[in-house]
């Protein structure tokens, strides 16, 4: 007969239900220890899965909306320095008008027309870093403008020929449900300054063209006459650099707001699914602990036999 150990099989299964419970305890306490995490999978996240998932799309989105917003204020911010260069050549364009009624000399002023032209031609016609044309609206593939001579722009029927832009500006999403209108068109912004342009190449290509040293009375009137136009032209450019601007200032209270939003959605996330790593580990020694204790438990049940009892002596 073989004495064999006192512990039945109903105790066995329990100690190693025991067992299985603190092992799979310690497991989770080291996995939140090693990634920082309550849990790693939905399971383990219980009823707050769904919430967490809402709130991680939120934060997402909000991340998105702050990267475009982002882009839109560097194009806002390059469209500033376009336009105010824009306004510098519409001023001197008029100067170089004015000048020319003063001194009664426009020996230089054609000259000095096209190489103002060929700076806006060249700004207007500006282009990304992905090779779009910044002017160009919704037909960015395109030269915004076509006429890049006084010649060429001397030979349209109109100055809105010299334009092939698109009809709608390029605007950017900072919200759920509100878009900016970052980009600005061509046509919008040159098509007055572009007309003095065109008036001065197609008077002097006409019959009381062909400015020179001397100013005729024809000539005198006409740049007389026209100085209004380029004063108004120039101050359209300026009136574009102010609308600009204020994009620029709603492009940056848009992106103050999706930074709180994001600090917001990532501290949620953050008491949703991150524990306290102090007490994690604390947790993950209680339970290395609890497990010891099992396992020693479970190892001296396991070596009790009959003999420890046979063999005892008999107190009387």
């Amino acid at each position: 007969m073989t004495i064999g150990p006192v512990s039945t099989n109903a105790q066995s299964q329990l100690l190693l239900s025991e067992i299985a419970q603190a092992q799979n305890s310690v497991n989770q306490s080291e996995a939140q220890v090693a990634t920082g995490y309550v849990s790693t999978t939905y399971t383990g996240m219980g009823d707050k899965t769904a919430l967490l998932e809402s709130t991680k799309a939120m934060l997402d989105r909000t991340n998105g909306y702050q990267a475009a917003t982002s882009l839109a204020l560097n194009q806002s911010n390059l469209q500033d320095s376009q336009l105010t260069q824009l306004s510098t050549l519409a001023t001197q364009f008029r100067q170089d008008m004015t000048e020319a009624v003063a001194n009664g000399d426009a020996t230089s002023l054609m000259t000095q027309a096209q190489d103002v032209y060929s700076q806006v031609v060249q700004i207007l016609n500006s282009q990304d870093s992905n090779g779009n044309y910044i002017y160009g609206g919704n037909n960015a593939n395109t030269p915004s403008v076509t006429a890049t001579t006084l010649t060429q722009l001397a030979s349209l029927g109109s100055v809105s020929q010299a334009f092939a832009n698109g009809t709608k500006a390029t605007s950017v999403q900072v919200a759920d449900g509100e878009t900016v209108q970052v980009g600005m068109l061509a046509s919008n912004i040159g098509t007055s300054l572009l007309q003095t342009f065109k008036d001065l190449a197609d008077f002097n290509a006409g019959a009381n063209g062909n400015f020179g040293s001397g100013l005729t009375s024809a000539q005198s009137d006409f740049l007389t006459n026209e100085l209004p136009t380029a004063i108004s032209a120039a101050q359209d450019v300026t009136n574009a650099a102010a609308s600009n601007g204020d994009v620029y200032n709603q492009l940056q209270d848009a992106q103050t707001q999706q930074q709180s939003l994001s600090t917001l959605y990532s501290g949620f996330v953050s008491n949703l699914q991150d524990v306290d790593m102090s007490t994690a580990i604390t947790q993950l020694n209680q339970n290395q602990s609890a497990l010891q204790a099992a396992l020693q438990v479970t190892s001296q049940i396991g070596n009790i036999s009959l003999l420890n009892y046979l063999s005892a002596p008999t107190a009387y």
